[in-house]
């Protein structure tokens, strides 16, 4: 209970609170270990950023951190705060990001991970080759014009499907049914239409990825029977987001927003907290492009989905269950109006997860119905060494934390920081003497990606289901891993 850097003070084993001071309108909470909470760092900049988001007006409850927070734009990666409109609230860019509905899509098959050995370099070669990757890649697998990619900005994943590039079964398996509500491509700058006309179905760079990986142990074997899963069989992963287009429309905002924060009377602690009152033009322009890139990343995981299908059908030929089937595809880089209760009433407000995933407990309206009877699916990736988790949401999420959990492991060091510790080191040979094999676009990329540069999953696990936010369902341990 002792009083640490910046004021912070544990609650308990899974959390801290940054006391309200000075201009803040809330307490912080952290939800971490001790040993998370450590790896953060000296300087405590993520923390300081927690800090600031708590100054926003119309904040409801308190300024949130995932265990797997670090550093990033305005909000700290792993951050999550709400906005109610009838108290001033606001939305901002730096809450979702410059990677607008990054995301994961796991999908699952009926092999079992061990028959299918023999096969894995071809499998990955051949999902390598179809699914285009790097620095600037370009999708190849629809070709489209302006007047077409503006129907994929309003219809999001259902574009694709209608395209035949999927089956409404993955259409039900993906948070809010693959489409955001609101999106105008008119709120789409011409350059973020430039920037992302060539890039759909591309995965990038950078920590996206399509891996392959093997269930390695159920936990609740209810949530796991109800999505599929089983210890033993061959699961895909993957890991990516809106490319250029999203990461224009954020940059655009941000431009825009720069100074509209002024005009509303609004004092900002950093400038990269910009933002707009919710109802104001700038936050309907805002919120309006927002949704439409986070409905290109949904038809953008729906396109990588149907190349790894092909992928897979040109190693298994003719060999039934082969195929994998989405089991969920959730973000978790976007802001959402969603109904929540506080304080006895039930209020609309504007939820900001920026690095946190949706983790809606049993019984939620917004579940698929399958699921519906166990509670939400929540996918967890970790770095390409070690594990990835399924996770499903509990009630404890929607009472403390807007129905919010992590997203993944976290980094604990920066990309430079990774290249410096990896100097003479093969890192793909490393991961391939654990049997982990690794196809990437460039040697920069894995060495920036390499296990050490991330947070154990584990632990960051361990936070999220003691404190009552998630409960395991299924643990996930990588095969192989197709990076840009």
């Amino acid at each position: 209970m002792g009083k640490t850097r910046f004021g912070i003070r544990r609650v308990d084993e899974f959390r801290w609170v940054i006391p309200k001071t000075g201009a803040m309108r809330a307490e912080a909470l952290v939800f971490a270990s001790e040993r998370l909470l450590a790896a953060e760092g000296s300087e405590g900049t993520a923390l300081e950023q927690l800090a600031n988001v708590a100054h926003l007006p119309g904040l409801v409850g308190r300024a949130l951190a995932m265990p797997d927070f670090h550093f990033g734009y305005g909000f700290p990666i792993g951050g999550v705060a709400a906005f109610d409109p009838a108290e001033g609230g606001v939305v901002s860019p730096g809450g979702v990001g410059y990677d607008i509905n990054c995301g994961v899509r796991l999908l699952a098959t009926e092999l079992e991970a061990d028959d299918v050995r023999p096969a894995l370099a071809t499998l990955l070669e051949r999902i390598f080759e179809a699914v285009p990757s790097g620095l600037g890649s370009h999708g190849e697998a629809v070709q489209l014009n302006r007047e077409e990619l503006d129907r994929c900005l309003v219809d999001g994943a259902r574009w694709a499907v209608e395209r035949g590039l999927g089956t409404d079964a993955d259409v039900e398996s993906i948070e809010s049914g693959g489409r955001i509500a609101g999106a105008d491509p008119a709120a789409v700058s011409e350059r973020a239409h430039a920037r992302g006309l060539p890039q759909l179905g591309s995965l990038g760079s950078g920590n996206h990825f399509v891996e392959l990986g093997r269930v390695v142990e159920v936990f609740r074997a209810d949530a796991a029977e109800a999505f599929g899963l089983r210890a033993g069989q061959l699961v895909v992963s993957i890991h990516t987001g809106s490319r250029g287009l999203g990461h224009q429309v954020c940059d655009d905002a941000v431009r825009t927003m720069g100074r509209t924060a002024a005009r509303h009377g609004i004092a900002l602690p950093d400038r990269q907290l910009c933002c707009a009152p919710l109802g104001t033009p700038e936050a309907e322009a805002y919120l309006a492009g927002m949704a439409a890139a986070a409905n290109f990343a949904f038809a953008n995981r729906q396109i990588i989905a149907h190349q790894v299908r092909g992928a897979f059908r040109s190693v298994f030929a003719g060999q039934g269950g082969a195929l994998p089937r989405t089991v969920y595809d959730v973000a978790h880089n976007i802001a959402k109006w969603e109904e929540h209760h506080v304080r006895g009433s039930s209020r609309r407000l504007c939820v900001h997860r920026k690095g946190a995933t949706r983790a809606f407990p049993a019984g939620h309206p917004e579940i698929p119905a399958r699921y519906r009877r166990v509670g939400q699916p929540v996918l967890v990736p970790g770095d390409m060494g070690r594990a990835s988790w399924v996770l499903v949401g509990m009630p404890g999420a929607m009472a403390e934390s807007f129905g919010s959990t992590c997203h993944g492991a976290g980094r604990l060091l920066s990309r430079a920081q990774a290249k410096r510790q990896a100097r003479g080191r093969d890192i793909a040979a490393e991961l391939g003497t654990r049997g982990i094999l690794v196809r990437a676009a460039s040697r920069a990329t894995v060495v920036e990606e390499m296990p050490e540069a991330y947070k154990d999953v584990d632990e960051v696990v361990d936070v999220v289901v003691g404190a009552g936010l998630c409960e395991r369902a299924a643990r996930i341990e990588p095969l192989g891993v197709a990076k840009g």
